[in-house]
């Protein structure tokens, strides 16, 4: 700077020549070119500036060095407003100032630039002892300001980064905090990839239009022109992009400065080697040259959004992974839990006919049970069978055969098998299977299994129409389809049909019976064949099963194709798959027996009269279980057998049983459903009910005792244990019936035995209280006679109330047309006529007409009236009725003491009395009106509320539906 200095015409400037400079400029020109620190002198009111090599690039290229002798305001005009009124105030009143990390908008490399600096202004004394001119010892610290600023936003970025637990949180994350640092990311958009890969997604940005030219939502990766955004280049290179804003996009304003966006980028957002998750698009600002540190501060924010995604997904993946075990887990559970059923139910019909024959119950075991053991020994080699088949596929070990069949002719025959069963079913069975052109290689236990499953499972869901089985060729290769016009399958379940385990819940069938893996197995064979299997359905209107398999054996492993089989298997399982299915249909209704004379009363020791057994409603969906336990029980019992719960249900509707005996698994309605319907029902509330189950354990027994039964037997079971448990039930039901009517007995006796002595009393307190030759003193004597034989009448009532609500027989309203406020009307009468000291007002608006018991409400428009009478003080009480929220309402409100707010929970609870402060204690009840008043409120449908607050006082609100419905019959 010394030898620019010394190159300059100083006399041309407004220093003039060197030779007539004061010596405190000289002196201070001496330190600025000596020092090693950016200073930059300001001299005269010109401020004409001098400066050392220090400060030199801080003018960038476009004002050195003509700046050196130029007035300062005129090198600096950008920022001559902000720094122009520190310069005069120094040079005018002589005070330094000091500015740090100040910004300076600085146009000097062609564009103006976000530049910041820590700098003093000191006055320099001339000899005159004024000030001369201005001392500035500066230091640029943009790279740091801009650093801190730019670290911050990463610091944002990997805290969301940790937190993000899905996709969507992970860009929503990032995209906030880029967010923050408007300057140095004046706009941002997020894409990612989609799962299948062709194009990328908007996943959210900031500085620009949601959705817009720059900004679409949508961006192929194969475009070739047309987008904004080179996506397809950077997936392929996996380099960032820099994209120069021309006129394609227009000008882009975003950010925090006026002028218009010149450059952005493109960065992946990487995933080592692999397509990247997406790809980052940032603005760049049009006050920053793209540098190195700026660039690094981009591909560090794009690393860790691709960090938040990574964990995202990885998080994404970890709760998929945990909720399939949970899935597998639950289908295991409910596996097991069929299997035992399976497995327990013809158990027990094989072990309860022999155990009868070694205790000698039977003289041998006879014909049908043999048969019976003999069917369920097969049921359980079939279901043993399909077991092991289904874990030898599992683990790799399947041993197929397969050999050239006709397979047209094979069909035909497996699908006939059944043919005489679906038509007892009322329905039609259809068979089209022509010879085909091809040749088929299968194996053929494997081929029979998959028929015999697909034909037996249409059956077991069609109840009207047909079922179709089609065979035909199809391309190069062969097609089965087994349509039915049964209850069809929810589309929800479709994918997941074929998985091991899974079963459609509440699917309406023959049976509740399968083990679960029947499709699945199947879907594994035809696996085993090279071929796939599908299905369409409707609900409610049918399904189709349609398994596809190559013609020839070119698609089969070589070193299974073997010998041909006979058909000695397949006769075997078409008839244990027949008979099973025979098993489904129901029974036929037995012809009603003519008239027969009254029988003759039993002679000591002979065996009680059909009429006069207890009556056992059975419900079990398993034929052979319904024959074996309606012989066991009817040797004892009257039985009624029936095959699921709806039918259980109407049975007991009809005609109350003495003992329900239901199995758990049911179709339709299953046992603990069953349960429920009979504990709602007034009729069968109280009816014993002894559920069986496959189920073991105490988990399950805990679990159907907790749903109301009285008794849970656990199959298998012996035949003394069962008999011995429905004999207990029953004799425990006759004693509780008995004790039923012991007390309805002793309730008719209080009720009529003490009554009519307090009749007596009342009515002859009445007559005294009437005689004109009375005293006053008797008088007196002869009301509060009067009044307390009225109130032991209230507590009778009460009490006979009470105990009629406890032994569940409720309030049950005699409903009729009525009208509340004629109702409240007489009852207002009544109490006002009883207590003429009291102020009672009653205002009727509007229709109070519904179906009620008139006499139950007006006891309890009593008993809220004469609450606020007692307690109110010698206060007026205002009593409403007029429709309601909730069709007709009665609210009487009193300004007595209020109730005191640690008894409102418990207003209503029986035995229950409060008495507010300054209320009359001469009037104690039993605790049993509030009570009582809200049974009968919600045997109508209905509820009584109570407000009470200090200065406010009560108010108690009866709110009642105009049409009870359920509500009352169910009360």
């Amino acid at each position: 700077m010394g030898a620019l200095m010394r190159s300059i015409d100083w006399a041309s400037t407004a220093l003039g020549p060197v030779v007539g400079w004061p010596q405190s400029l000289r002196t201070a020109v001496s330190i600025c070119l000596s020092s090693r620190f950016p200073i930059v002198l300001w001299w005269g009111r010109e401020l004409v500036m001098i400066y050392n090599d220090a400060y030199r690039p801080m003018l960038g290229m476009t004002k050195h060095p003509r700046a050196m002798g130029q007035p300062g305001l005129e090198c600096w005009p950008e920022i001559a407003h902000i720094i122009g009124p520190m310069l005069e105030g120094v040079l005018e009143r002589g005070e330094a100032t000091w500015s740090e990390d100040q910004m300076l908008p600085l146009d000097r490399n062609g564009f103006v630039e976000e530049c910041y600096f820590t700098f003093s202004y000191s006055p320099i004394r001339d000899e005159s002892g004024g000030v001369g001119g201005v001392f500035t010892a500066v230091t640029e610290v943009t790279g740091r300001v801009i650093g801190e600023r730019r670290l911050h936003v990463l610091r944002a970025l990997g805290e969301r980064a940790a937190e993000a637990k899905s996709v969507e949180t992970a860009c929503s994350g990032a995209v906030r905090a880029l967010a923050e640092d408007p300057a140095d990311v004046p706009f941002a958009l997020l894409y990612v990839t989609d799962p299948e890969g062709g194009a990328a997604r908007l996943m959210g940005g900031t500085g620009l239009a949601a959705v817009g030219p720059a900004s679409p939502e949508v961006i192929r990766l194969d475009a070739a022109a047309g987008a904004p955004w080179p996506l397809g280049r950077v997936a392929q290179t996996r380099q960032v992009e820099l994209c120069d804003l021309g006129a394609g996009l227009g000008p882009l304003h975003a950010g925090l400065w006026p002028e218009p966006l010149r450059q952005a980028v493109v960065l992946p957002i990487a995933r080592g080697q692999r397509e990247p998750y997406g790809f980052l698009v940032a603005g760049v600002s049009p006050r920053l040259a793209l540098s190195d540190p700026y660039m690094g501060f981009l591909v560090l924010a794009a690393g860790h959004v691709a960090t938040a995604i990574a964990n995202a997904r990885a998080h994404e993946e970890e709760r998929q992974r945990a909720e399939a075990l949970a899935r597998l887990d639950h289908a295991k559970t409910t596996f097991f839990s069929n299997v035992s059923h399976e497995l327990r139910t013809p158990l027990t019909l094989i072990l309860g006919p022999l155990e009868d024959a070694l205790a000698a119950r039977v003289p041998a075991l006879g014909g049908e049970g043999l048969r019976i053991v003999h069917r369920n020994a097969l049921r359980l080699l079939k279901l043993v069978n399909s077991l092991l088949e289904f874990s030898r596929i599992e683990a790799g070990r399947a041993q197929a055969c397969y050999e050239p069949t006709d397979l047209a002719t094979f069909t035909a025959e497996l699908a006939s098998v059944f043919r005489s069963t679906i038509e007892r079913g009322g329905l039609a069975l259809v068979v089209d299977c022509p010879p085909l052109p091809g040749t088929a290689y299968v194996d053929r236990e494997m081929w029979e299994k998959i028929v015999l499953n697909l034909v037996s499972n249409a059956f077991k869901f069609t109840f009207a129409g047909s079922i179709t089985v089609a065979l035909r060729a199809v391309g190069g290769g062969f097609e089965l389809e087994v349509r039915d016009t049964g209850t069809g399958i929810p589309t929800a379940e479709l994918p997941r049909l074929f998985e091991r385990f899974h079963r459609v819940e509440g699917a309406r069938g023959r049976t509740y019976e399968g083990s679960g893996i029947g499709l699945a197995l199947i879907h594994e064979l035809v696996r085993l064949h090279g071929g796939t299997i599908r299905v369409e359905s409707t609900e409610g209107q049918g399904s189709a099963f349609t398994v596809s398999l190559p013609e020839g054996a070119a698609h089969l492993p070589q070193d299974r194709i073997g010998a041909r089989r006979g058909l000695t298997s397949t006769a075997t399982h078409g008839v244990l798959f027949v008979e099973e299915a025979q098993r489904w249909l129901p029974e036929e209704e037995p012809a009603e027996p003519a008239e027969a004379a009254p029988p003759a009363a039993p002679r000591e020791g002979e065996a009680k009269p059909l009429e006069d057994r207890p009556r056992v409603l059975l419900a079990d969906d398993n034929a052979d279980m319904r024959d074996y336990l309606a012989r066991l029980l009817g040797e004892r019992y009257t039985v009624e057998a029936v095959g699921d719960g709806e039918a259980a249900l109407r049975a007991a509707r009809l005609r109350p049983p003495d003992l329900v005996l239901a199995d758990v698994m049911m179709p339709r309605l299953d046992g603990f459903g069953l349960l429920r319907e009979l504990r709602a029902e007034p009729m069968t509330r109280t009816v014993p009910v002894v559920m069986l189950s496959a189920r073991a354990g105490e988990e399950a027994r805990v679990e159907g005792m907790a749903a109301g039964a009285d008794d849970y037997l656990i199959k298998p079971f012996s035949a003394r244990e069962l008999l011995a448990r429905v004999n207990t039930h029953l004799e425990l039901s006759r004693l509780r019936l008995f004790e039923s009517l012991l007390r309805e007995r002793l309730l008719g006796i209080i009720g009529h035995d003490l009554r009519n002595p307090l009749t007596a009393i009342s009515v002859a307190a009445q007559g005294m209280a009437m005689r004109r030759d009375l005293g006053e003193r008797e008088a007196r004597a002869a009301g509060r006679i009067a009044g307390s034989a009225g109130r032991m009448q209230r507590m009778i009532s009460q009490l006979l109330d009470f105990t009629r609500i406890q032994q569940g027989g409720g309030l049950r309203p005699q409903l009729a047309p009525a009208d509340l406020g004629e109702v409240a009307r007489l009852v207002v009468e009544e109490l006002a006529t009883a207590h003429p000291d009291a102020r009672i007002t009653l205002q009727v608006a509007g229709d109070t007409r519904g179906t009620w018991d008139a006499d139950l409400l007006a006891e309890v428009i009593s008993n809220l009236v004469g609450n606020a009478v007692q307690h109110g003080a010698r206060e007026p009480i205002l009593a409403r009725v007029g429709p309601g929220q909730e069709g007709v309402q009665f609210a009487v409100h009193n300004r007595g003491e209020p109730i005191p707010a640690e008894f409102l929970p418990y207003l209503f609870d029986p035995f229950r009395r409060a008495r507010a402060p300054g209320a009359k204690s001469s009037h104690q009840g039993l605790g049993l009106g509030l009570f009582i008043a809200q049974q009968i409120a919600r045997a109508h449908g209905g509820r009584i509320a109570v407000v009470s607050a200090a200065e406010e006082g009560t108010t108690f609100t009866l709110h009642l539906p105009r049409q009870p419905g359920e509500g009352a019959r169910g009360a």
